[in-house]
């Protein structure tokens, strides 16, 4: 991941710098109708000199954190780095660029979607238990799973929280194939997100896809 970002900031320099270089150039040359060596020789300090100034530029404004270089390489497992983030720092209080590494940021994910089940569950109980009653079950035992998967994932045991977290993107589906009219509360619909991403964040790093 720290290639991929390295490439892309040495991309964004030469850009950066090659449109500096034109501009300046097309300056100097406009002032003669004669090339002579001292204008090649000004030309060539010029892009050496704009190419240091262009890696400040994007230095500057091409600092990532862990987070955004985990959420930068899901599209395989079809998640977007705005919905990545979107769900990891829901939460203005949580801590979700202050992850150090791609490890710290699966252990979070792990952890919010453990927590987004336990919510969830909460809330199908609250609701209607009696009409709900399949779904609060498929949420208790998806809570439950989870919560092993969030230690898993804490300790570098990708592949088992890898499955358990497969497996809980069926839950709100299956929710709403037993609803039988009932209405599902909101939380429903957000573990659904907060499972697609968990599972695809702690995925990347497992050795099975």
């Amino acid at each position: 991941m720290a290639d991929i970002y390295i490439d892309t900031n040495i991309q964004c320099m030469i850009r950066h710098a090659e449109r500096l270089a034109v501009e300046r150039i097309r300056g100097l040359v406009s002032r003669t109708e004669t090339t002579t060596p001292h204008h090649a020789m000004a030309a060539t300090s010029l892009m050496v000199s704009l190419l240091f100034a262009a890696a400040a530029v994007c230095g500057a404004g091409g600092a990532s954190t862990a987070l955004d270089e985990v959420c930068g390489v899901l599209g395989g497992y079809y998640v977007t780095p705005e919905a990545c983030a979107s769900a990891l720092c829901h939460d203005p209080a949580s801590p979700c660029r202050a992850a150090r590494d791609a490890a710290a940021v699966a252990a979070l994910a792990a952890r919010l979607a453990a927590a987004n089940a336990t919510a969830a569950r909460d809330s199908v109980a609250a609701a209607d238990p009696a009409g709900l009653r399949s779904c609060l079950q498929l949420y208790t035992g998806a809570a439950a799973a989870l919560e092993w998967a969030a230690g898993s994932a804490a300790a570098g045991r990708y592949p088992g929280a890898r499955e358990v977290l497969q497996a809980a993107q069926y839950v709100p589906a299956g929710c709403d194939g037993v609803a039988a009219g009932a209405a599902l509360p909101a939380e429903n619909g957000g573990f659904d997100a907060m499972a697609t991403v968990a599972h695809a964040v702690v995925a990347s790093l497992s050795k099975g896809y």
